[in-house]
């Protein structure tokens, strides 16, 4: 298996890879003995389809197809760069060039490519005991042959290892992945990355900034709830910051709303909002290091039940005024997200404010695990959002949310409800609460991510956690920054 990738020349290196399109001639560079193997009648260049030759002179020739050049996309090379570093792995192969025709010479091919092959590196087995055997491993050597697609592969090469760093808090079981444990994990970044700042807010800390979505939800739980702020203060930047914000329910029962027994296992993925955050912020002091200030907001409990546990009925009231009756213990998710908003209007003066979060069953229903549901108001924040999604191939798709929404979540004795019985339009409902919380002149934009917090098993990777949001981020601030 491939250990690490790194961005290393290599003046003799064991492998070249030659990418190839379905629809495009061959490259002229490639030599005679691995154009006559990229002709073999089995040999179709689709998507990380894998041919070699060993030519008389130089060294081992990998042909990997890309598929349609026509339909060309980040998704597509990031897809075939996967089967790449499976094809390298299993081949024992350290160090490679990688040479490219003129319709993947450019910074985003080279980056999807980055992000893949140090993608592949993630090893779900996070916690190997006397039971897992040994693996050989090597360190990978990888260099682009053309300036444009190599500056790409360095910067993918970065990124991938903050998704990989993503998909490790993920994939943390909650004995260990507490919301404190979450806390220490934004302090060890700060610790790394000059220019991060951290401050937690925990105990009476949060009373006193009556941030009572986390009071509520975290207070059945031995392990108390805390809002985490890790910060990007660029020097001499006098812009208002964009606002990440990411659930960090670091384990959900449902609370007396309690959750079936098929419904709990999994549920240590309720904190890939907040894990997405942390990798973005990672990204954003690491690898973009933008001009202006980015703040990343987790707010991280523990939905368990106790004698002390919030109820249905409950009525709570929040920093900014409204007032929610708790309907349903299990939409929690939500009552803390609303303290996130409530800080980020009130404190941090933001250009925009970003949320991502696993909030609701019904936006897999609708949209399965292709795109992550994108609410959004503000029109030119909608196309930003929607462009970084394309141009990283973490795409979202546009939902509604409008006061037709927020009437339906009009309470009774209360402004609001947490939840309406029968579950139409969940996922609009969750975004009209939350849009509930946000100062109208704020753009906001709420991402839905239930559907893509973790992968299933394919021809490539075995099921875990997908990372997903770190590029869809750290795209966002790279063209704001532009």
């Amino acid at each position: 298996m491939i250990r690490e990738v790194e961005h290393r020349a290599d003046p003799n290196p064991q492998a070249i890879v030659f990418c190839v399109w379905s629809d495009q001639e061959l490259p002229l560079s490639l030599p005679v003995e691995a154009a006559d193997a990229a002709k073999r009648p089995e040999f179709l260049a689709r998507r990380g389809q894998v041919v070699e030759a060993f030519p008389s002179s130089g060294p081992r020739t990998i042909i990997l197809g890309l598929g349609d050049a026509k339909s060309a996309s980040v998704e597509t090379v990031r897809k075939a760069g996967l089967k790449l570093a499976q094809h390298l792995s299993n081949c024992s192969i350290g160090t490679v060039h990688i040479a490219v025709d003129s319709h993947a010479d450019s910074f985003e091919f080279g980056s999807a490519m980055g992000v893949a092959l140090q993608g592949s590196t993630f090893n779900v087995r996070q916690f190997p005991g006397a039971r897992t055997e040994d693996q050989s491993s090597i360190t990978l050597g990888v260099v682009g042959l053309s300036e444009s697609f190599d500056k790409g592969l360095k910067h993918g090469l970065g990124l991938g290892s903050c998704v990989n760093f993503t998909k490790s808090l993920v994939n943390t079981p909650p004995n260990i992945a507490t919301p404190l444990w979450m806390a220490e994990q934004a302090k060890n970044l700060a610790k790394q990355y000059p220019g991060l700042e951290v401050r937690v807010i925990q105990g009476d800390e949060l009373e006193k900034e009556n941030l009572i979505g986390h009071i509520n939800v975290g207070k059945a739980s031995s392990n108390p709830p805390c809002m985490i702020r890790l910060a990007w203060n660029p020097a001499q930047s006098n812009e208002k910051p964009v606002v990440l914000l990411g659930k960090t329910v670091t384990y959900d029962t449902g609370g007396l709303s309690i959750k079936g027994k098929t419904g709990m296992p999994g549920m240590k993925y309720d904190k890939s909002g907040g894990c997405a955050v942390l990798g973005a912020m990672m990204a954003v002091a690491s690898v973009v290091k933008p001009q202006f200030p980015v703040v990343g907001l987790l707010v991280a409990a523990e939905n368990c039940i106790d004698a002390v546990a919030y109820r249905p009925d409950d009525i709570i009231t929040y920093r900014n005024g409204v007032t929610v009756e708790v309907t349903n213990t299990d939409a929690e998710g939500r009552l803390v997200l609303a303290d996130g908003l409530c800080w980020a209007c009130d404190v941090e003066n933001p250009a925009c404010i970003l949320d991502i979060a696993t909030l609701t069953g019904g936006i897999v229903t609708a949209l399965g695990s292709e795109f992550g549901g994108l609410f959004c108001e503000d029109s030119a924040l909608m196309d930003e959002v929607k462009e970084a999604g394309k141009a990283s191939g973490e795409e979202v798709w546009l939902m509604p949310v409008n006061d037709g929404y927020r009437d339906m979540m009009r309470g009774g004795p209360a402004d609001l409800v947490n939840s309406v019985v029968g579950g139409k339009a969940h996922p609009c409902q969750g975004a009209a609460f939350l849009s509930c919380f946000c100062k109208p002149e704020v753009p906001y934009a709420h991402i839905d991510m239930a559907g893509m917090s973790h992968a299933p098993s394919d021809e490539v990777s075995v099921s875990g956690p997908s990372g997903w949001g770190v590029r869809l981020f750290t795209q966002f601030i790279m063209t704001r920054g532009q």
